[in-house]
């Protein structure tokens, strides 16, 4: 309870029949069938029931409490809660009312799992993160107390995952028909050797890096990566129709990627897959201050309830009130 509500938004309103609200979260049925319990003197009815599972209540006799989730944005925050480390408690320290402490709290359960090395979470299939560069522009890695000719000498100067797949694209015929992405379902790359080789085995999803709009070329290049199949070297992602362009953002422009801020607005979706929405506006931010967007009102009007992410539900929280409603103009 809290100022005399409740803090979970109960009790609820009765409800004739099952539906999904306008943002994607269930509101179950819940029947106003005039059945009541008497709890600890406060009559109780279907609107203070908590969704369950009756099959997970029977078997585990334990208190369970569960809800139907069928949001894709959902599965950010699943990754974002078990990197958080131990659950926390707020915990208040009497008779001093003012004074709180936020400490580490770790369930009898929890501490058993652990203690068992039992997994925490599990991965399937496997994904391979997938870097490019521009031309020139591969990271080379040495410490402080190389020599100047060692780091030059590295394979690394020019060599790299990247232009590997140039190279195999160049080997393999059946490359031809695959885009990077694509590429690592039917590939793997042996990093002792630096190259591509056809897999035997295993299931990969490859995945670009992602980079912001603000990168320029890189960001270009990316785009092209999404839709290129088997070139053999940059010149040919630069090339459209037999016309080779000067740059990747030129090339862009050619295929219709660019020109009308869709670029802008597919980065925000994308991102939306993974970010919080904090980090969503501070892109939208770093856009607008890079100059580079033709039409701000435009991108905001396509991606504002995504910009919005967080927003209503914090201020539901503090007002206690889940009824808030705020209209994004």
């Amino acid at each position: 309870m809290k100022d005399g509500k409740c803090s979970k938004y109960f009790p609820k309103q009765f409800q004739p029949e099952t539906i999904v609200d306008q943002d994607g979260f269930p509101v179950y049925r819940r029947r106003d069938n005039g059945h009541t319990v008497l709890k600890n003197g406060i009559q109780v009815d279907n609107r203070n029931v908590v969704p369950y599972n009756a099959k997970l209540l029977t078997k585990y006799q334990a208190h369970i409490n569960m809800e139907w989730c069928n949001q894709s944005t959902s599965i950010k925050y699943l990754f974002k809660y078990i990197n958080k480390g131990y659950d926390r408690i707020t915990a208040a320290i009497v008779p001093n009312d003012d004074g709180t402490s936020n400490q580490p709290y770790v369930s009898p359960s929890e501490a058993s799992w652990r203690i068992f090395s039992f997994p925490i979470h599990g991965r399937k299939p496997a994904i391979e993160r997938l870097y490019f560069h521009c031309e020139g522009q591969n990271s080379v890695y040495y410490t402080d107390f190389d020599r100047i000719n060692t780091v030059l000498e590295k394979p690394s100067v020019t060599e790299s995952m990247f232009t590997s797949w140039f190279e195999a694209n160049c080997k393999y015929p059946e490359a031809q028909n695959l885009t990077y992405s694509k590429f690592v379902s039917k590939f793997v790359y042996v990093k002792k050797k630096r190259e591509w080789k056809p897999r035997q085995k295993g299931y990969t999803i490859g995945r670009l890096i992602w980079v912001p709009p603000t990168t320029g070329e890189l960001y270009y290049l990316r785009l092209m990566l999404t839709h290129v199949k088997g070139p053999h070297n940059y010149n040919d992602i630069k090339t459209v129709n037999n016309v080779k362009y000067d740059t990747f953002r030129d090339v862009c422009f050619a295929m219709g990627f660019i020109g009308d801020d869709r670029e802008f607005i597919a980065a925000i979706k994308e991102a939306n897959h993974w970010g919080s929405g904090q980090y969503l506006r501070l892109l939208f931010v770093h856009m607008l201050l890079s100059g580079s967007i033709n039409r701000p009102r435009h991108v905001w009007s396509k991606t504002c309830h995504l910009l919005a992410d967080g927003i209503l539900y914090a201020q539901q929280r503090i007002a206690n009130n889940r009824g808030i409603i705020f209209p994004i103009l």
